[in-house]
């Protein structure tokens, strides 16, 4: 933030402002009580009195209801410049930059220059950098890194900024375990594409694919995150290094970590990079169904399946009123005839080539609506776009671009009219394959990836580790996670076992459970939005009575569970009250004691 409190980011007296080079040295400053170094120039002294000033008012003016991201960082970018050019001299012929430089050189050199690249090239796309790009990553890091370089002031910008985050962080870590609290990192599953880790090691990552999550019910379309999967036969090839190195970082800071969607490492929902939605993707690794599976059932018609099954009545019902605009602008016939069951027969489209995927149709000027347009044409606009994309979703499998008799079962087949239009056997055939696909071919493969995956990650860290487990679980994910003492997660808003809520007392013991998480509205916005439910969640799983009052069949817990959070990260003895011995936890199954130092307790 811009206030002047500890571990703040702004030009207050608090430790780890950025207001403040690193430390006192003999070039003539002095070190404050609260951390920040009194500069003994009158000049610099008042740029910094003047740069006070201007986050006062800046912070006057975003105390928004919602945050304005793009002005916050702009401020916050321009405040920290200055205060960079204020006290550079000092700042990088300190000791303790020094420090921070060699111990962190291999990962803060290749990301001040990429950032400072991405500022010269105006995007952080680099594989648009020509002579830059990828391909020379490390040679480039070496150059440009270097004092004197024609980017080095940038770059020298960037080291500032990230060495003052980790002091800031740092503090903030250390003032957390001196009164017993545990910070709880969050590691996530994916890297952008237009990100240093890509540039510097693009063998690790597929570029030409995108991460999400299948359709849900949160979300018709699924999820694409836009990340690229992971190559982990590369990542093998060092012994996961590049995680194990994530792992290692984070525990200077924490003493418990959240592994975002621990189920990529047993398979991760992967889309083409045309993809936009998240529907036409499939699990990678995952044993496809072969060409000879179809053969052997009488599937012997794979166009069919595979590409979008369009006719004049299913552009009627899904397009509606512009279905011949939509078959005129974005469709040509295929010359084939589909016969119904009734025995008529109708003409049957394909999508034009540069409409054939979602990034063509989806970026088409079609669906432009320019400011100021009525809202009838703004509806009608998203209708026909809406109608287009489920045309698109309308198969039944999809192809694999690297091997022609690999094939994967679309997500939800079975509710698309290209199903439904098919013959009974055939309807039978599709079925059977693709619940064997989702549900039983699968186990062994996701269980032996994760066996190899995740312990690259336990074993680098001394962290409690928990693993965000929510979405379309895996039958083998539970037996996995306890094999490698990996904690499990519950949000009561998103029930596994069914139901409207979640039941807590219900929870198995190694699981962290919470109302609420980065993926829902706030506990108390969720509370307040529907009074139906709100009563329902009183009653069920408070047990609260008509008047507001706990029922007497809300007793408190009848045994506590003491832990004693030993030293060291991620250590825990356990006391002897209460529950038996074992995992870390307390005794309602919420996760409670990672180490870092200072004794505690949870109860």
């Amino acid at each position: 933030g811009l206030g002047s409190g500890s571990g703040g980011s702004g030009l207050g007296s608090g430790s780890g402002s950025v207001a403040s080079p690193s430390a006192s040295s003999s070039k003539g400053s002095t070190r404050g009580s609260g951390g920040g170094v009194k500069e003994k120039s009158t000049d610099k002294y008042a740029v910094l009195q003047a740069l006070r000033a201007e986050v006062d008012k800046a912070k006057a003016a975003l105390d928004l209801k919602e945050v304005d991201y793009d002005a916050t960082m702009k401020i916050k970018l321009s405040v920290a410049k200055r205060c960079f050019e204020a006290t550079r001299e000092h700042f990088l012929s300190s000791p303790e930059f020094d420090t921070f430089l060699t111990e962190n050189r291999s990962w803060l050199k290749p990301y001040a220059v990429f950032c400072s690249l991405r500022d010269v090239f105006g995007t952080a796309e680099h594989w648009r950098w020509g002579a830059l790009s990828a391909s020379c990553a490390t040679e480039t890091v070496a150059r440009l890194s270097t004092p004197g370089s024609e980017v080095y002031a940038s770059v020298a910008l960037h080291y500032y900024i990230q060495y003052h985050l980790h002091a800031q962080l740092s503090d903030a870590a250390a003032h957390a375990r001196r009164k017993g609290v545990v910070l709880k990192g969050d590691l996530p599953i994916g890297v952008d594409k237009a990100s240093v880790d890509t540039w510097m090691h693009p063998d690790l990552f597929r570029m030409n694919t995108s991460t999400g999550a299948p359709p849900d019910d949160f979300d018709p379309n699924g999820q694409n995150w836009g990340f690229p999967t992971y190559d982990w036969d590369n990542m093998a090839k060092d012994g996961y290094g590049w995680w194990r190195a994530r792992m290692k970082h984070l525990e200077r800071y924490f003493s418990a970590m959240r592994i975002d969607h621990v189920l990529g490492f047993f398979r991760i929902w992967e889309l083409p990079a045309s993809a936009k939605l998240g529907c036409l993707g499939r699990f990678r690794p995952s044993v496809p169904i072969r060409r000879h599976e179809l053969d052997c059932r009488g599937l012997w018609f794979v166009d069919r399946l595979c590409e979008p099954h369009i006719t004049g009545q299913l552009l009627q019902e899904f397009c509606g009123e512009r279905a011949a605009e939509a078959a005129a602008r974005f469709m040509e016939e295929t010359g084939r005839e589909h016969s119904a069951g009734s025995g008529a027969t109708s003409v049957t489209f394909r999508f034009r080539d540069e409409f054939s995927t979602e990034s063509g149709l989806l970026s088409s000027d079609v669906f432009r609506v320019r400011e100021g347009s009525p809202d009838w044409l703004v509806a009608e606009t998203f209708a026909m776009r809406k109608g287009l994309v489920a045309l698109m979703h309308n198969v039944c499998l999809l192809r694999d671009p690297d091997d022609p008799d690999a094939f994967y079962p679309r997500i939800e087949m079975e509710k698309t009219a290209s199903f439904q239009d098919l013959e009974e056997w055939a309807r039978h055939a599709l079925s059977w394959l693709y619940g064997d696909y989702f549900f039983d071919r699968q186990d062994s493969l996701w269980r032996e990836n994760a066996r190899r995956t995740l312990p690259a990650l336990t074993s680098a860290t001394g962290q409690l580790i928990c693993g965000e487990d929510l979405g379309m679980v895996p039958a083998c994910v539970e037996g996995v996670m306890e094999e490698l003492g990996i904690l499990g997660l519950r949000i009561q808003r998103m029930p596994h076992e069914g139901g409207e809520f979640g039941q807590p007392a219900g929870y198995p013991y190694a699981t962290v459970c919470s109302p609420s998480c980065h993926d829902t509205t706030t506990t108390r916005a969720w509370y307040e939005a529907d009074g139906g439910r709100r009563a329902r969640y009183a009653k069920q799983v408070l047990g609260m009575t008509g008047d507001g009052r706990l029922a007497s069949s809300f007793p408190p817990p009848a045994a506590y569970r003491k832990e004693v959070v030993g030293g060291g990260s991620g250590s825990v003895r356990p006391g002897s009250s209460g529950r038996p011995g074992g995992r870390s936890g307390s005794a309602d199954g919420s996760a409670s004691g990672a180490g870092g130092g200072g004794g505690g307790k949870s109860i």
